[in-house]
């Protein structure tokens, strides 16, 4: 996903990263918190940088997981294991696909 554009589109990327945000607002408004809100209890500085996410424009840093899944009351391990889906595929089927014969993630 990173280093070989042949493998993933601009506009695959693109598609995972806005159904990656719709999950984030949705989870924020189950929990009944505004943008702002979120924004103060993960330690963002500016409530806009919630709304780019939500929109697809951009990634949650991973050093600021921890303070992710503590706001939206989730297992850290759940979180990261969730946001890995959209923003690195790549990884997240190696670690969670079943296995084939070989033993590989398919």
């Amino acid at each position: 996903m990173y280093g070989n554009p042949q493998r993933r589109s601009v506009s695959d990327v693109q598609a995972l990263r806005q159904t990656g945000g719709h999950w984030l607002k949705e989870r924020r408004e189950q929990l009944g918190l505004s943008q702002r809100q979120l924004a103060k209890l993960v330690g963002a500085d500016y409530y806009t940088f919630i709304s780019q996410l939500e929109t697809g424009r951009g990634r949650i840093p991973p050093d600021r997981y921890k303070d992710w899944a503590r706001a939206f009351q989730m297992r850290e391990r759940d979180f990261v294991q969730q946001v890995l889906r959209y923003y690195d595929p790549v990884t997240y089927d190696i670690l969670f696909s079943p296995p084939d014969e070989m033993g590989e993630a398919v």
